[in-house]
């Protein structure tokens, strides 16, 4: 089980909110739900996730981990992206991938016995 204080469980719903209103994407609860479950019928992008579930990894890891080519591996993280269940962090030498608190509230109530 995840288990996190309050205080993060907060700060993360608050980055999570403003992924959401920086990508100006808006969208009504129904559309968000249906993205949702159309990027979680793939079992490659639960794989993703759960891959995630133990911290940060590069395009690199997931790729090489999934045995998945670039053009894959990116259409698979961008559909999770957009679907805000990972995010993507841009340090100055390379991309990583975070799961957001919807993808770990996901593998927690969803996906059984995936914890942090």
């Amino acid at each position: 089980m995840v288990v996190m204080d309050l205080d993060e469980i907060a700060r993360k719903k608050q980055k999570l909110i403003k992924q959401m209103n920086e990508s100006g994407k808006e969208r009504n609860p129904s559309e968000d739900h249906a993205i949702g479950l159309k990027t979680l019928q793939n079992p490659k992008r639960r794989m993703i996730m759960e891959f995630l579930v133990d911290g940060t990894k590069s395009l690199e890891e997931i790729k090489i981990e999934l045995d998945m080519s670039d053009m894959q591996a990116k259409l698979n993280l961008d559909m999770l992206e957009d679907a805000f269940y990972i995010s993507k962090i841009d340090p100055s030498d390379k991309t990583e991938y975070e799961l957001t608190i919807r993808g770990e509230a996901y593998l927690e109530n969803v996906k059984t016995g995936v914890k942090k």
